[in-house]
């Protein structure tokens, strides 16, 4: 199959080549975790220990009621120091949990393999899930056992495993799909399981040619599984993208993907599902792409959550003199860090350090008319007059331009030649927007 794509979209420079060889390195357990109570979409989890209790690897520390939720576990074995507000890679202090290791990790004893996947119901494996604390790890970090719990109206034939990892910089996914490529098709038969669906897809990008011989290998033998060359360009990876250049379905306006018929998960969701299954282990560790120029030696890591930002730099060799701008994520989605006290939460995919030759300190000028935000946008939006609504405060006008359809894959704002923050404002009108509509349904 040829290269599928989408209308819209850029071409940035990926600079993948710092870490794409690169082989996962597993870095060892930090002295101390920070463990935020709040790593996903949906209600908060609330502390379950106190300061001076003895934890357990993989014990539950943190849990809601909320169904859209998920547990925490401590991700060493330990000490409880403090529970309280701490910096969160979001930019603003949420609860948290911080753990001082024994440097045993020792296993809490709940943690075991589930059984036969067999003999298993497609309820009994969302509960499996749930208690694991498994989230979208491609950074949305919606809580996985929701999104295999479609309304029964809404059945779902199609599973789609994002490997596009269209980002620039990072490989985690990439090194992910050539090292644990029979893990992520474990993963993807128990969602198919799980929601009843009769085709899984794996889509990656063609500048990853590597990858896709690996996982076009792995499901030789598998009927109901394809591997999709995807076109290399951003956002691909985008779940609307995605579902578009792979099944030709179009999510519609305000829609989700199972509106559809198709549910999106990333590589390492997939993984973290195999590992729940086959180990019991709950999601304590994910692999994060530490890179960029300004890292003295780059590297794809194998971490556990709530490992300090500072920590991850100091195993990489430190920072050049000449960064300037840290970032949670890469350098189209992602969001400036304030510093390195800040903890690894599932969602954080890379950390990125970019360096006087990487920031673009161009200052921002009026808009000139040129539309090529609108010829880049893959949702077919209007990206400055959204924003010039946003900036006047005029957020029915951004309503009604359909801000709330808005990926925030920042193209607009990459493309603008005036260098205005063009997606920075969208964003501010659209959580003003699903802000007001929370209220209207309360």
């Amino acid at each position: 199959m040829g290269s599928a794509a989408f209308r819209g979209g850029v071409h940035p420079h990926y600079r993948k080549e710092l870490t794409a060889s690169l082989a996962i390195t597993s870095m060892p357990p930090p002295a101390k975790v920070v463990i935020p109570l709040q790593q996903h979409i949906g209600a908060p989890a609330e502390s379950l220990v106190k300061i001076g209790d003895q934890l357990l690897l993989g014990q539950k520390i943190g849990d809601s009621k909320g169904f859209v939720s998920a547990p925490v576990h401590a991700s060493v074995s330990g000490t409880v120091v403090a529970v309280g507000p701490y910096n969160h890679p979001l930019g603003r202090k949420v609860e948290a949990i911080t753990i001082q290791s024994d440097g045993l990790d020792t296993w809490h004893g709940e943690v075991k393999p589930a059984g036969s996947l067999d003999l298993m119901t497609p309820e009994q494996i969302r509960g499996l899930i749930r208690e694991a604390g498994l989230v979208g790890m491609g950074g949305a970090t919606f809580p996985t056992h929701v999104k295999l719990a479609p309304p029964a109206e809404k059945p779902i034939d199609t599973v789609i495993i994002n490997g596009a990892e269209c980002e620039p910089y990072l490989t985690a996914d990439h090194r992910m799909m050539l090292e644990k490529p029979g893990d992520i098709i474990f993963g993807l038969k128990v969602m198919m399981k799980v929601l009843g669906a009769s085709r899984g897809i794996i889509g990656i990008e063609s500048n990853k040619p590597d990858a896709l011989r690996v996982m076009k290998q792995a499901v030789e033998g598998e009927a109901e599984i394809s591997v999709v060359s995807l076109h290399t360009k951003y956002p691909q990876g985008a779940e609307k993208m995605l579902i578009y250049v792979t099944t030709k379905r179009k999510v519609p306006s305000g829609g989700l993907p199972m509106d559809v018929g198709v549910v999106n998960h990333n590589v390492g969701t997939a993984i973290a599902l195999a590992e729940v299954i086959k180990e019991g282990k709950p999601l304590i560790q994910r692999v994060v792409t530490v890179t960029g120029e300004g890292v003295i030696r780059p590297a794809n890591l194998m971490v556990r959550i709530g490992t300090l930002v500072s920590d991850l730099l100091s195993f990489c060799g430190g920072l050049r003199e000449t960064t300037r701008k840290l970032i949670n994520g890469g350098p189209m989605m992602g969001l400036a860090l304030a510093g390195e006290d800040i903890p690894v939460i599932k969602g954080t995919s890379g950390i990125l350090a970019l360096t006087d030759d990487d920031v673009d300190l161009a200052r921002q000028r009026t808009c000139i008319k040129c539309a090529k935000c609108v010829s880049v946008c893959p949702v077919n939006l209007a990206p400055t007059f959204i924003a010039q609504a946003a900036e006047h405060s005029l957020i029915q006008r951004a309503d009604k331009l359909h801000a709330a359809d808005c990926i925030e894959c920042g193209c607009c704002a990459f493309i603008c030649p005036a260098r205005i923050p063009l997606t920075q404002w969208i964003r501010l009108a659209k959580a003003d927007i699903l802000d007001r509509r929370k209220q209207q349904q309360k």
